[in-house]
């Protein structure tokens, strides 16, 4: 009975493509989809999956990409679905099993992630092109297909693919170890052509230009580029130079109270019992002693942050990758995507370094605020520590003096 679903599944989504032949589809086509069948067989000899489980990729893959011979890109997922669903259907089969390959379908759109290891074999099975040889043949074909209609250039569609490729990953740890290699090939060689057509583009447009002019623009942009990197770098080292600067202040308000407080403790607590006149001023001395060192320590206290970030975080620009704390809990896979996300962004870029900027100057500016807090708590102590300490000599009870300045009589 599985036997004959195979060699069903594999008739009818093959009686499909050759009876609604669309020649638009130069990329997604049956030889496409056996591609795809093949791979998913592939990845999914690397894990232990059950005959049903093995059923439901294999059924996927067959029907993934049917709804392109009927509707539009954008919506084919869904209809791909609806035919695989009147087909499993019509042979009576498992509900729960037609819901595990509607999932995998479903998984390869675009704007969903996969949650499932079954989704995952079907997915990187679709994408598995993009980390091979072939994917130079494959880019052409899908570039002719997609940008028949909106006239789209050439190099449009490599800065486009280039996006796409960067973002994308793959999720079974078959493919990672696999593809990732050929895939970051692929890009550094999509990168090197579209450096080339834009220098290739710029001596063109020579021809229609004075080439002092274009020269002197040239030189002029990268002046102004390199002044606005040294003027960033400089800001930066400015705030770390302060915050070391501050950093050194609190430690010496910490080290010079930690010695008063110790002194204190050891010899001024002995003299309460024979001087007690000296029990308020020195709590008073002792008191702004340890306000200054609290006020230094949280002036000095490092913040925790989450240290992870998201796919949508980097699409949004919403994360500074410049700084540790948005991403050491990252792994290094999602950390290099996010930066060579960052990088192929100038506006990105620039705003998270005059991000980091600003958060350290607010960080600089929190700190010198508890530290001139605990400097004028410093100062105001020890002056009315000392004050305290003389108002307190002179004004001491007949008793102290007599019990002070009482000589010891020898019984001799």
């Amino acid at each position: 009975m599985t036997k004959n679903i195979y060699k069903q599944v594999e008739d009818h989504v093959t009686n499909l493509f050759e009876a609604n032949k669309k020649p638009k589809l130069i990329f997604h086509s049956l030889e496409h989809t056996r591609e795809i069948v093949k791979r998913t067989e592939e990845i999914a000899a690397h894990y232990k999956l059950s005959e049903k489980e093995m059923m439901a990729v294999y059924v996927a893959a067959w029907f993934h990409d049917t709804g392109h011979l009927f509707t539009t890109p954008e919506i084919h997922e869904e209809k791909s679905v609806e035919l695989m669903r009147s087909f499993m259907e019509g042979s009576h089969q498992d509900p729960e099993l037609i819901e595990t390959i509607k999932g995998c379908i479903l998984a390869t759109k675009r704007s969903n992630e996969p949650t499932t290891l079954l989704q995952q074999i079907v997915c990187d099975a679709d994408t598995y092109h993009l980390g091979t040889k072939e994917f130079k043949k494959t880019n052409k074909q899908v570039r002719k297909e997609m940008t028949m209609d909106n006239g789209m250039s050439k190099t449009e569609w490599d800065v486009k693919t280039l996006e796409f490729l960067e973002k994308h990953q793959y999720y079974t740890s078959y493919c990672i170890e696999l593809l990732n290699k050929g895939k970051q090939e692929n890009i550094e060689r999509l990168k090197n052509k579209i450096i080339e057509n834009a220098a290739n583009a710029d001596e063109g447009s020579l021809f229609d230009t004075d080439k002092d002019e274009v020269k002197q623009a040239k030189q002029t942009s990268s002046l102004i580029s390199k002044g606005i990197q040294t003027m960033v770098r400089l800001a930066s080292s400015n705030h770390l130079r302060l915050s070391e600067m501050a950093d050194r202040k609190a430690n010496i308000l910490i080290s010079v109270n930690a010695i008063i407080i110790s002194v204190s403790i050891s010899v001024l607590f002995r003299k309460f019992e024979t001087d007690p006149f000296l029990v308020i001023p020195t709590i008073i001395f002792l008191m702004s002693s340890v306000i200054t060192i609290v006020l230094s320590i949280l002036a000095t206290r490092p913040t925790v942050t989450g240290g992870r970030f998201t796919k949508e975080d980097i699409t949004n620009k919403k994360t500074n990758l410049l700084f540790f704390g948005n991403f050491y809990k990252a792994s290094l896979e999602d950390y290099k995507w996010g930066m060579s996300i960052m990088m192929r962004d100038p506006e990105y870029l620039y705003g998270s370094l005059i991000k980091d900027v600003y958060f350290l100057g607010v960080v600089l500016g929190k700190k010198y605020k508890l530290l001139r807090i605990a400097y004028n708590i410093f100062m105001i102590g020890i002056v009315i520590s000392v004050m305290a300490f003389t108002i307190a000599v002179f004004t001491k009870s007949p008793e102290s003096t007599t019990v002070i300045t009482t000589p010891h009589t020898s019984p001799l």
